[in-house]
């Protein structure tokens, strides 16, 4: 069973749209930074791969009160009792899922200091031949249910005047691989709206990162009805990648490469595309 503490009270939940919580003055309440002193997160993609491995890295380092959401009800609740969180299961491409959770998380936690989105689902294989619900699935979990669970507890954190919001993308999306023609897109997509609302955020006290991970040892491939064949480069353990949330919410970073090297050819595409898909055309 997860293990849910205590609730806030409800001076602490921040209001989209309201004015300051009384006694609080003109100012809305500070929160604590989530950089290193712990704080509330939500974790989605939790019930396997990387969001449990963040999910216990968060655990680990201490002072952090989580919930963690996912689709996989018996996994989600053994990861949540590891880690002592609440679970909140959620199919999030359902319609209205996204408010649901964050009105769960609030009435638990009473804020979110931290979002990291985990959940991805993906699929291999020539575009011409992919099922059209597999179409809908992917742009539905890797996009659309991020950008609408962001739109729905981003008021939350702007009200507080803190806050982070970790979007795992995928390095697909900075690059574009064969045979993941949707997949990438959509993780394309989730890194320029990464860009887009961090510019907007800008001043708020809420800040936005981006992790790129290449090919990461998780259920992922497996789901996909593909499994990852290549001897290189050699698939990252999910607890790195948790290592990268880590170090984008303790130095405020912007975009991390997991591992580092995948910034060099993410540069050459570009700086020199034409050359990269060349070398891609040929080297695969």
């Amino acid at each position: 069973m997860s293990h849910a503490p205590p609730p806030a009270g409800p001076s602490d939940r921040a209001r989209p749209g309201r004015g300051p919580a009384p006694g609080t003055g003109s100012a809305p309440r500070p929160v604590r930074s989530p950089a290193g002193r712990g704080g509330a997160a939500l974790v989605t993609g939790a019930s396997s791969g990387i969001g449990a491995a963040v999910a216990r890295r968060l655990a680990a380092e201490g002072g952090w009160r989580l919930v963690l959401s996912g689709r996989d009800v018996t996994r989600l609740e053994q990861e949540a009792a590891r880690a002592g969180a609440v679970a909140l299961p959620a199919d999030l491409t359902r319609p209205g899922a996204h408010r649901r959770l964050t009105d769960l998380a609030l009435d638990r936690l009473g804020r979110v200091d931290l979002l990291v989105a985990g959940a991805g689902v993906g699929w291999a294989g020539d575009f011409a031949g992919m099922p059209a619900a597999r179409i809908d699935e992917i742009v539905g979990v890797d996009l659309l249910a991020t950008v609408h669970l962001v739109r729905a507890l981003l008021p939350h954190m702007v009200a507080a005047g803190s806050g982070r919001v970790v979007l795992v993308g995928s390095f697909a999306g900075s690059v574009g691989v064969r045979g993941e023609a949707v997949y990438s897109a959509a993780k394309a997509a989730l890194a320029v709206f990464a860009d887009a609302l961090r510019y907007e955020l800008r001043g708020t006290g809420v800040g936005v990162s981006h992790v790129i991970p290449g090919v990461v040892d998780t259920p992922f491939f497996d789901r996909r009805g593909t499994p990852y064949t290549r001897s290189w480069p050699r698939p990252v353990p999910a607890e790195r990648v948790a290592d990268a949330v880590w170090s984008a919410v303790t130095h405020d970073r912007d975009e991390v490469y997991v591992p580092g090297w995948l910034r060099l050819p993410a540069r050459v595409r570009g700086a020199a595309p034409g050359l990269y898909r060349r070398l891609a055309a040929r080297f695969g």
